[in-house]
């Protein structure tokens, strides 16, 4: 009896579940990228600032958070730190002059004008 309950209890998980990607809603035909186009979700503020800037306020957005690697660390929030202190900790980062190793790997990746743009950005509180 176990056993046929559970063949009808998957033959019904697996029609819904075939029902459901079946149900789901297309892309109008005029906003879908077409072939072989890429058209990344920005913010028009540029790539590497957009990308800049998701790594940053995963952990600089959060209230409270802190980090377990390398150590349980409080990680400040950042926005309406002043834009030349931003500047000079991203720049201390990626030339080792500051040890931690997520902002050391981070910061080795952005270019002087990103830095800038984030210090800019969140010097201005992130209006």
């Amino acid at each position: 009896m176990s056993q046929l309950f559970l063949k009808g209890f998957f033959a019904v998980a697996l029609a819904l579940g075939a029902y459901s990607a079946w149900a789901q809603p297309k892309p109008p035909a005029d906003k879908a990228p077409k072939a072989g186009e890429s058209r990344p979700a920005t913010t028009n503020a540029g790539d590497s600032f957009d990308n800049a800037h998701a790594l940053c306020i995963g952990c600089h957005g959060i209230p409270g958070y802190k980090t377990a690697y390398p150590e349980v660390y409080h990680v400040p929030l950042i926005a309406g730190q002043q834009p030349g202190y931003i500047l000079s900790a991203l720049k201390a980062y990626k030339s080792g002059e500051r040890s931690h190793p997520t902002m050391r790997g981070i910061a080795a990746s952005l270019s002087e004008e990103t830095m800038k743009q984030l210090a800019d950005y969140y010097g201005g509180a992130g209006k």
